[in-house]
């Protein structure tokens, strides 16, 4: 629940300017995500979230640049340890089972990563697919999804 909230926090950050936390309380609303203040200031603060003047001179929240590859990995790997339950490659398609609910939070942390090779991602309730530019590549990315788990 609370990887697939952060997961869209992120992503409505990045399609909109959301200047306040009750903007983003609406926004999530809208997505079907209920979400109290005390809960969005604890998402904010764990995504690490930071105001900046946007070029109309308001404020919106964006992610820090601070850190960016290791907070990527690092979230990765949390949402990994805390939702895969298998994985398996057949030939360039990597095929990521998780728990009801969060195949699309492992997905949407997966698009941000910038992966080499990471052509797409698809993602069901508990079900993701990963679509690699090569049979290397895919199998690459089975170990490195090996060490994080």
């Amino acid at each position: 629940m609370k990887s697939s909230r952060q997961a869209k926090i992120l992503e409505i950050i990045a399609e909109k300017d959301i200047e306040t936390q009750n903007q983003l309380m609406e926004a999530l609303l809208e997505k079907g995500i209920k979400s109290t203040q005390a809960t969005l200031s604890r998402d904010i603060k764990e995504l690490r979230l930071v105001k900046e003047l946007s070029p109309d001179g308001h404020y919106r929240y964006v992610q820090s640049n601070r850190d960016e590859i290791s907070d990527y990995a690092a979230r990765l790997r949390k949402i990994f340890r805390e939702s895969v339950t298998s994985y398996a490659v057949a030939q360039n398609i990597i095929v990521i089972k998780t728990l009801p609910g969060l195949a699309d939070a492992a997905c949407s942390t997966l698009d941000n990563m910038s992966i080499p090779n990471l052509i797409g991602t698809l993602a069901g309730d508990d079900t993701a697919f990963l679509a690699m530019k090569d049979n290397e590549s895919a199998e690459q990315l089975c170990r490195e999804i090996e060490v994080m788990l």
